[in-house]
């Protein structure tokens, strides 16, 4: 699988409504995948901490 822009905000969005205590829409999800790839500097994100992710996810909630 190519690891693109695509499939590291589909990760994202998988993983932010994983638990369906959230949804997308919660979220700035743009935000997200670019803040960690700038982090990462790769499209695969599932070589993320999970406690990173959310971190990163967490400075993205929508107000």
């Amino acid at each position: 699988m190519s690891h693109t822009v695509e499939s590291a905000t589909a990760y994202v969005i998988t993983a932010l409504e994983a638990k369906g205590t959230a949804s997308r829409d919660d979220f700035d999800v743009s935000g997200i995948v670019s803040a960690t790839h700038n982090i990462m500097q790769t499209w695969d994100f599932r070589a993320v901490a999970r406690d990173r992710f959310w971190g990163i996810a967490a400075t993205f909630i929508r107000a």
